[in-house]
Parts: structure tokens; sequence; C-alpha cells
């Protein structure tokens, strides 16, 4: 299995679609499919990279959201850096502690709160896969996440 996996979900017709990102690592890429994929509902991206952090952006309208689960992977992670860069976020250092970054309120309309995601970045027992297969099944398309993902 790909070290980096990354889907991008949008909700038409009563319900979920999702596809496979094919580049995880471009953050312009990434604004581009998420602004050509958007419905009315906008567009949802899950990433997770090389099995240390997240990242879940959001197209909704003209407006981009987007968070990371650990801003001091800036300092290791090219991704992570543009992305502390874009959301104008204070550049780690070496020993700040972890903790998300950005607009961690972006899936409050679908029903995750800042608490629910921010529990789920700080839960040091999952890995960013599990982290965001448990954000996709609470907003509500985990079967086609698992089955996207190729998850029993």
């Amino acid at each position: 299995m790909a070290e980096d996996f990354g889907v991008i979900a949008w909700h038409e017709d009563g319900r979920w679609n999702l596809s496979v990102l094919e580049e995880t690592r471009d953050i312009g890429f990434l604004i581009d499919r998420l602004k050509a994929q958007q419905t009315n509902g906008g567009a949802i991206a899950l990433i997770s990279i090389d099995e240390e952090f997240f990242i879940v952006a959001r197209a909704l309208g003209s407006q981009m959201q987007m968070m990371i689960s650990d801003v001091t992977y800036a300092t290791d992670y090219e991704v992570a850096a543009e992305l502390v860069e874009i959301l104008d976020l204070p550049f780690p250092e070496d020993d700040d502690d972890s903790q998300p970054g950005g607009d961690i309120d972006l899936l409050i309309d679908l029903g995750m709160s800042v608490m629910e995601l921010e529990a789920l970045c700080d839960d040091s027992d999952l890995f960013p896969d599990e982290q965001i297969d448990a954000i996709a099944a609470r907003i509500g398309f985990g079967d086609e996440f698992a089955e996207a993902y190729d998850l029993p």
C-alpha cells in the first residue's frame, strides 16, 4: 500500500462520490482539483502523508479551507511547510509541541466539531489513514472511503 493516500469527496444527487487523488503533495494541484470537483455542497480532500500526518482541505464556493493535523511536520515535509505558509501560520521550531493548525472548524456544518477533530489529531494510537477514515465515517462517506482505500 502506498505511504501517501488521498481522496476527494463531493455530495451530489443525495450521495457521496469519491475520487482517489493521484498527487498528494502538490497543494496547487489539490486546490485545482477541489475547485473543479465541487458541487453545491463543496468538495473535501482527505490526505494521509507518509503515515505521519494528514491534511483536510475543502472548497466551498470561492472559499478554500485547509488544516493540517500537526504543524511540526513543516520542518520535515515540503507539503506541510507550504501549507503552513498558505495558512499564514507561524513556522514551527524543532522543539515545538505537536498541534493541529489551520481551519480546524472546516467540517462543523457536516457534523464534525472542532473538539472531535482535535481529539483525532491528538490520538497517537492512530495512523493518519485511520484518522481520515474516522473523519470520512463521521461526516458520512466511511463506506465509500473504505472501498476507495481498499479497507476491510
